[in-house]
């Protein structure tokens, strides 16, 4: 049977995220080894906290080199949220020196002191660029859910999928190929929310029985 692995490595709002999966009808594990990645139809890499903390927990579990494997290989489908889309750049100014995975080449930067409280916690609504599959159906200037101070600067502007504002204009998600990254929360953003993790979900399932 197919299963969507959600990466515990010790920083990521699990529960919600989890909840949300079994919602829309995913047969959902949380994994805390690479090895129980094998045979995943699609995998999570959610996040909560401090981007050299972060980092520094997935080198610890050996997590890195398999998510770039994945993300490389664009087989699997994997969804990065909130931190876990900021640890798919190169860096971030939150930790200087402490190297990202690298999916997506570029870095992550600090809003600037612009008269608006940081970090943005609250609905923002969205502006989606493309028609990447994991955004299917949902209407333009939809509201998602937000709790972050910085925001991810890609060196491609053709990998964003969705943009933003707050005090200025920031890519609001990432994708490419099999590959997505919110920088909002899914898990907490309603019906829009539980759409793309049905699409996520979906995309996965497609995945496994093209492959069947």
């Amino acid at each position: 049977m197919s299963f969507i692995a959600l990466i515990d490595y010790g920083m990521g709002n699990l529960r919600s995220v989890c909840n949300a999966l079994e919602f829309v009808g995913a047969d959902v594990r949380i994994v805390t080894t690479p090895a129980e990645l094998k045979n995943a139809a699609g995998v999570i890499l959610p996040g909560v906290g401090a981007f050299g903390e972060g980092m520094e927990h997935l080198n610890a579990s050996g997590f890195s080199p398999v998510l770039r494997q994945i993300a490389a290989e664009n087989k699997t489908p994997l969804l990065g949220i909130c931190l876990g889309m900021q640890m798919m750049l190169d860096s971030s100014e939150e930790s200087p020196g402490v190297q990202g995975l690298g999916i997506f080449p570029g870095k992550v930067l600090r809003f600037p002191e612009a008269g608006e409280k940081i970090p943005q916690i609250g609905w923002n609504s969205v502006v989606l660029q493309g028609n990447n599959p994991f955004v299917r159906d949902i209407a333009q200037n939809s509201f998602f859910y937000f709790v972050h101070s910085f925001y991810a600067l890609p060196e491609d502007p053709s990998v964003v999928a969705a943009r933003c504002h707050y005090m200025i204009d920031f890519a609001a998600a990432l994708g490419r190929g099999s590959v997505f990254a919110a920088q909002f929360h899914p898990e907490k953003s309603q019906d829009c929310g539980l759409a793309l993790i049905r699409n996520f979900v979906n995309i996965c399932n497609e995945k496994v029985c093209s492959i069947c």
